[in-house]
């Protein structure tokens, strides 16, 4: 019996990107795409072309290189919105245009429109957007709070001017998993022409139960799961597609659904992801988290030996994750990292390669025994466009006593011209980061100092994350070292770029700045 097939659209590089500090650029947007549609995510919304030139110029480009996924971009209700998304997303194989307006009483109230005047401005956009683009996404924003007689009329507004897809957004994480199946089931009974059009769900994680929802929904009727790599987005996050994707998988005979992602390609886009968001995923994480498939009770690992499905409902490698930990050391060659990487679930082109090469070598005559999770770190350092980058260290030496300030003498790259400087500081990472600051004033403040080691001994690599703020921007680097300090000042210096990035990015376009909810176009 054929299955009914589950829609997976992916919003990591839009919804995903909004997180606050979790800004990539031009090149890991590009790079995460085209993971997005190697491993068979269906729906790719790379952007919001409007907002800005590096959005638009992001899914512009992505359009251009997709070779499976339909391409979607999001405009508001406003025809300019639309137009520019229609401009973005023309290159697409498969183009959508997705369009949505906040139809909750605290959403209208908003651009301060009457329930027939946002129901006019429904019928113009989405028709517009149907004249533009064959496949349109309308969304009712903060749909689980709205009147459910309103919420039917937008919606049957929405059909009757062309919307393909219906997407049912719980924007703000409120409704519950019985709640989510009723509202898509009722819906679906309720509104003429349901059975022309898909209904989706677009899920918010702000009590924890974002995956069941998208579950429940599916279960009522809904064939399309708005989600994202690791569950990255605003405040508590989305909906993980990992977890939705190996729900249907496991769970097939409750959620008897089948879709096109290939499953043994999740670790490693679920590793780029956090590597280039500057977003670690935390141990515990369902499915890619660290320790998703340790086990460290003595009777679980008993059970393990004789059984590996006494304690396991699904293999690691279904996620892509190496069966074995091999260890690599600096006599192996540039033959056996390739190989080892492929084990991994990361392919590199030869320049990547090479440069990894040289990084795992000088790594090895520090470490006798690099591991998988060493490797994995190695990689994360080749973190995308690093060239288009305004700050990079050169080097950096510190002096520690146990008496009065630490001092760091610190060689900085600013626009490809060294400077350097000696500074002090109450410890050393205090005296790297006052020495950055020196060359490069700023008004950043540092909201996040966290370090890890990457494996274990005291040779191990140790990763530091960095989450800064300046002017309500967030900014988040990333960096890994065998020298903690190193990696700090790493990070420090990556956190720093991306809020450069982040403060070109979030400059509007003159029409983003323009145009208001209120203009009709």
């Amino acid at each position: 019996m054929t299955q009914d097939s589950v829609v997976i659209f992916d919003t990591t590089l839009r919804d995903g990107e909004q997180s606050p500090g979790a800004t990539m650029t031009h090149a890991e947007k590009l790079e995460i795409a085209e993971m997005l549609d190697d491993m068979g995510v269906d729906i790719i919304e790379a952007g919001f072309p409007i907002a800005s030139e590096g959005d638009f110029n992001a899914v512009s480009e992505i359009s251009k290189r997709s070779r499976n996924s339909v391409i979607c971009g999001l405009a508001r209700a406003n025809l300019k919105d639309i137009d520019r998304c229609a401009e973005a997303i023309q290159h697409a194989s498969q183009p959508r245009i997705h369009t949505f307006i906040g139809t909750s009483p605290l959403h209208r109230a908003i651009p301060n429109l009457t329930k027939d005047e946002m129901a006019e401005r429904i019928h113009t956009t989405v028709t517009h957007a149907r004249n533009l683009c064959d496949n349109v996404q309308w969304s009712p924003m903060d749909a689980t709070r709205t009147e459910y007689d309103y919420l039917c009329r937008t919606i049957e507004i929405a059909i009757n001017a062309g919307a393909t897809t219906i997407n049912i957004p719980d924007t703000v994480g409120y409704t519950a998993p019985k709640e989510s199946a009723d509202l898509i089931a009722q819906l679906i009974l309720d509104i003429p022409r349901s059975n022309e059009v898909i209904f989706a769900t677009h899920c918010h994680n702000d009590l924890g139960m974002a995956t069941a929802n998208s579950l429940a929904a599916v279960s009522a009727g809904a064939r399309q799961i708005e989600c994202t790599i690791n569950g990255l987005g605003e405040r508590a996050g989305n909906t993980a597609l990992e977890e939705v994707v190996m729900a249907l998988k496991v769970r097939n005979d409750i959620f008897p659904y089948q879709t096109r992602v290939d499953s043994t390609k999740i670790m490693a886009i679920s590793r780029r992801v956090a590597t280039v968001s500057g977003f670690s995923v935390q141990f515990n994480k369902a499915i890619v988290g660290k320790n998703a498939f340790a086990h460290e009770s003595g009777i679980h690992q008993d059970g393990m030996l004789k059984n590996a499905k006494t304690f396991e409902i699904m293999r690691p490698e279904d996620v892509g994750l190496s069966e074995t930990n091999l260890v690599m050391g600096k006599h192996s060659g540039r033959a056996a990292l390739r190989s080892k990487l492929k084990d991994l679930g990361i392919v590199l082109a030869d320049n990547q390669l090479n440069d990894v090469f040289i990084r795992f070598k000088s790594l090895a005559d520090i470490k006798k025994e690099v591991f998988d999770d060493d490797l994995i770190a190695l990689v994360g350092e080749d973190a995308g466009d690093n060239q288009s980058y305004k700050l990079g260290l050169k080097s950096l030496h510190v002096v520690c006593g146990t008496e009065g300030p630490q001092q760091a003498n610190l060689e900085l790259k600013i626009d490809n011209e060294s400077h350097f400087v000696t500074a002090t500081g109450d410890g050393p990472v205090d005296a790297t980061f006052n020495a950055v600051k020196e060359l490069f004033p700023h008004t950043a403040k540092l909201q996040l100092y966290q370090v890890h080691a990457v494996t274990e001994g005291t040779d191990a690599q140790a990763t530091v994350t960095v989450r800064m703020e300046e002017d309500g921007k967030i900014a988040t680097g990333q960096s890994a070292d065998t020298d903690t300090v190193v990696a700090s000042a790493k990070a420090y210096i990556n956190a720093l770029n991306r809020l450069i990035i982040r403060r070109e990015k979030s400059a509007p376009n003159e029409d983003f700045k323009s145009v208001s909810y209120k203009d009709a176009g």
